[in-house]
């Protein structure tokens, strides 16, 4: 029966029979109706309905086979879902909204399809498809648009984050410190090598001026490890590869791939920081993103189908002060072991220098997560705790800052634990030796103590200008007797360690084991120094003095 039923009427030359024809209508036009709701789909209708079926489930190899032309399909829709994919965080809906039998042989259908990309982020839309009856049963005409609007034959369909202008951030001078620019990734491809050995010595050769840690043995034994895939050999900034480009793309294997990277301007600069600014830049660079889905021609052209582009986002104003840093990463060096230097102002307790040397990088990030065993430290809370009249090593060792994880933008900060409230998964250097009833600290909860001692609570820290940090517990502020009573021991240390020979530092020189350590006060500059096996037990106070020294003076 077709979607509309006729009925004639009978004549009208007797009132009584056209009433009952205009009745029998009526009838017949009701029962019409309701076959129309109730009646059971078609073949076709059903064969679309799979198909919307398989695509909600992301069944492409189902949803491929119900059309005329599976193999087509198959790479559309694998395409779709993959282009549209946004990092896999996209979903995606779809509705048979309308089917109609326009004859024994076709049909025509109209599909709905929601796409969610994240919050905001949603791309709804409307496309059309028809069905045809094969030799082997009824098919949906295969056509690309059938699944998102004009896609065409070899065509495709991409999620974008659009970006501004990426921002920079600046030191505490208002010097850029860190910006985005182009950084030459110079791999290794084993399939395009016939002589591995022969291309990673020409390689060590031409990037030795840059990177003379590098070499063949290294290579070679990266290679022998990935599996035949490529390895990255070398990162260079534009200018150094501009200078040995002719070289790298000569050398056999040798794959160049650009690709944008927030680098520090300064490279004496190598900070653990800086990674943490890495992560607050990019969480502004997230926040502001824009987004949008495009469809590409076989030849590449594209058509803008939804999206916004993203707002410039804020630069941002990093704390570090560019002469302290330098003058920590000057005297970080001097020792032959794991060493640190963590400065904070103690009047704001921003964070104007974090140095390590390459013993301590190959631990990770010491300066604020490095646990070792408080030794002598220990004292200075013990002056806090007599202070308060009760056994409160915990309470006594927070007004001091210790105890107390501070968590910032891109950087979690840990200080250390007190007596009795260590846990086995506190900061990352185990040390066997160390008991969990021990008390800990780390270079950063040194530093604190120094500016606790000095303003008389622990600072609030930050990274970031306008962004500090939040405390997983409130510091009462060291009561004044206590503070007294600290800041003679600090002086008395820093006379029997010949640390008063600099006007207006106030230090204390400890040790831990074979470790030796340095808080300190320089004006409003509370600093740390941490050295690992210590050869000598004046080696942190000689490496303190170097730091004042290159404070006073820095190299340029």
């Amino acid at each position: 029966m077709s979607s509309t039923s006729r009925v004639r009427r009978g004549p009208r030359t007797v009132r009584g029979r056209y009433l009952v024809a205009v009745v029998a209508a009526a009838t017949v036009t009701v029962s019409a109706a309701y076959w129309m709701v109730d009646r059971p789909p078609s073949e076709a209708e059903l064969l679309v309905s799979k198909f919307v079926d398989a695509l909600d489930h992301r069944d492409v190899a189902a949803a491929a086979a119900l059309t005329t032309y599976p193999n087509a399909a198959s790479a559309a829709i694998t395409q779709m879902f993959d282009g549209l994919s946004a990092g896999g965080t996209s979903t995606g809906d779809f509705d048979l909204t309308q089917y109609m039998d326009l004859s024994d042989e076709s049909g025509f259908f109209t599909l709905a399809s929601a796409w969610h990309f994240g919050e905001g982020k949603d791309w709804k839309y409307s496309t059309q498809g028809s069905t045809k009856k094969l030799s082997v049963g009824w098919r949906i005409a295969w056509d690309p648009a059938t699944v998102v609007p004009d896609l065409t034959s070899g065509g495709s369909v991409r999620y974008t984050r659009t970006d501004a202008a990426p921002p920079l951030i600046f030191d505490a001078a208002n010097n850029v410190l860190m910006s985005e620019r182009t950084i030459n990734a110079i791999s290794l491809d084993p399939a395009q090598m016939s002589d591995p050995v022969a291309s990673t010595q020409q390689l060590a050769d031409v990037i030795d001026v840059v990177a003379p840690l590098i070499t063949s043995e290294s290579m070679l034994a990266e290679l022998n490890s990935s599996g035949g895939a490529p390895i990255t050999a070398v990162n260079l900034r534009d200018d150094d590869f501009a200078v040995l480009e002719d070289d790298l793309r000569a050398v056999p294997g040798v794959v160049v791939s650009p690709q944008p990277k927030l680098i520090v301007d300064d490279r004496r600069n190598t900070s653990p920081v800086l990674d943490s600014l890495r992560a607050a830049w990019q969480a502004g660079r997230d926040a502001t993103a824009g987004w949008a889905v495009d469809t590409y021609t076989v030849d590449g052209i594209g058509q803008r189908r939804v999206g916004f582009q993203g707002p410039a986002g804020p630069d941002l104003h990093a704390t570090l002060d560019p002469h302290i840093q330098l003058a920590a990463e000057n005297a970080v060096v001097m020792a032959g072991s794991s060493a640190s230097i963590v400065a904070l102002s103690a009047s704001t307790g921003a964070i104007l220098a974090a140095a390590q040397n390459s013993y301590a990088n190959e631990q990770g990030d010491v300066a604020f997560g490095g646990s070792y065993p408080a030794g002598t430290a220990a004292d200075l809370v013990k002056a806090v705790q007599s202070d308060r009249g009760d056994d409160s090593a915990q309470d006594a060792a927070s007004q001091l800052g210790l105890g107390i994880h501070y968590s910032m933008p891109g950087l979690d900060a840990y200080t250390g634990t007190p007596a009795d409230s260590r846990s086995a998964i506190d900061g990352i250097r185990t040390v066997s030796t160390t008991s969990p009833a021990e008390a800990t600290v780390t270079p950063f909860g040194l530093a604190q103590m120094a500016a606790a001692i000095s303003r008389g609570s622990a600072p609030t820290p930050a990274i970031v200008v306008g962004q500090t940090a939040v405390a997983d517990r409130a510091a009462e502020p060291v009561g004044p007797d206590a503070a007294q009573r600290l800041r003679g021991m600090l002086a008395d240390s820093s006379r029997s360690s010949g640390l008063d020979t600099f006007d207006g530092v106030q230090g204390f020189a400890g040790q831990s084991g074979d470790d030796r350590f340095v808080l300190a006060t320089s004006g409003d500059v509370a600093f740390a120094v941490y050295i690992e096996d210590a050869d000598g037990g004046d080696q942190a106070v000689r490496m303190t003095s170097r730091l004042l020294q290159e404070m006073a003076n820095p190299s340029e």
